[in-house]
């Protein structure tokens, strides 16, 4: 889940998008054919899997979360806290946004589409278990793949890497009480233990290991450390893959009873990605910010750190939830949504700049 990226974290210049993240839709829509299929192949054996938990942690699915985002964390230079000065109103609009409006909007429009729209064709016993894993991805803004979208738009590096860096520190404060707000507001139970460990476990411990990691290697020059990185890739697409080959074979016997689910969890889904970015890309215009800080600062809100919502979704919820499949069809859409948006806002910068 990385683009070409120097000791920094920021993408070389001129790097394409990877092969992989071109097509993460295919490679998602693979995966849902082949777990449905396992699933329905060998029901016992998934069981089993899902079974193997500690202090409600599944031991498999921590492992290859853990393995998906250690390199994405690895990349965040929090030495970059220093620059957030420089860029004071992106910085302001990128956290205003990333807090206070898109985690609001997104249960917003869960609660639109999935307990009043869509609910007559949906499963009234998941409907709160849908909202709540749009809740997930919604208080979870992208961390990883804002790097590429930033280089695709012609972003500053500088600025995007404060502004990660930035944005995930603030995420270990505010995760757990947003997405526990917002829960209690949909008159969905509230496991605020629960909640805790996996802000510890998918938060706080890999950001700890991969600064760690981060440390060791650049100690021995940016060389090693990006060869480091490098060595790993591989890894973390293989744990991203495994961990959705699992989600749906748990979910194969809904999804073939009901295939229209993923297409009504999707328009919230894609609505609020295309509102977050025009509401990011309005305001920093509004105040007059460079076109190349305001593209980052669109689409970090725009996308969403998936990894997290689909491994909290699984603690809170389980992997046959309606919660779990919720964060997995944001995976789902991801990559062609972030395209457009990155395309659209390559296109209007003539329009944009006028206004500066």
């Amino acid at each position: 889940m990385s683009a070409q990226c120097d000791a920094t974290g920021r993408p070389l210049a001129g790097a394409p998008l990877g092969f992989f993240e071109r097509y993460l839709t295919l490679w998602v829509f693979l995966c849902i054919v082949a777990g449905i299929a396992l699933g329905q192949v060998a029901p016992g054996l998934f069981q089993a899997i899902g079974r193997m938990e500690v202090a409600q942690v599944n031991l498999p699915v921590g492992v290859l979360i853990w393995v998906m985002i250690i390199p994405m964390l690895m990349k965040i230079d929090f030495r970059s806290l220093g620059d957030v000065k420089a860029q004071r109103a992106s910085i302001g609009i990128t956290l205003i946004v990333n807090w206070a409006i898109k985690p609001f909007t997104m249960a917003a429009l869960g609660w639109f589409f999935i307990r009043y729209v869509f609910a007559p064709w949906l499963p009234a016993e998941q409907i709160d278990s849908y909202i709540a894993g749009l809740i997930l991805l919604g208080a979870a803004p992208c961390t990883a793949m804002v790097f590429v979208w930033s280089n695709l738009c012609r972003g500053d590096a500088n600025f995007t890497i404060s502004q990660v860096a930035l944005n995930d520190l603030v995420m270990v404060f505010l995760f757990a009480p947003i997405v526990a707000l917002l829960l209690g507001v949909s008159a969905i139970p509230i496991p605020w233990d629960t909640l805790l460990l996996s802000v510890v476990t998918y938060i706080v411990i890999p950001l700890a290991i991969a600064q760690g990691i981060r440390r060791h290697f650049m100690a021995q020059g940016e060389a090693a450390f990006t060869q480091a990185v490098g060595r790993i890739a591989p890894f973390t697409l293989m744990a991203l893959l495994a961990t959705l080959v699992l989600l749906f074979a748990f979910q194969g016997e809904a999804i073939l009873k009901q295939p229209l689910v993923i297409g009504m969890l999707a328009v919230p889904i894609l609505l609020q990605g295309l509102l977050i970015a025009g509401i990011g890309y309005w305001l920093n215009r509004r105040f007059r910010v460079r076109h190349d800080i305001a593209g980052p600062s669109t689409m970090i809100g725009a996308s969403n750190f998936f990894e997290l919502a689909v491994a909290v979704a699984i603690v809170l919820y389980g992997f046959d939830s309606g919660a779990a499949l919720a964060t997995v069809v944001g995976v789902l859409i991801e990559v062609p949504v972030m395209l457009w948006l990155v395309r659209t806002v390559n296109n209007t910068k003539a329009w944009y700049e006028r206004a500066l």
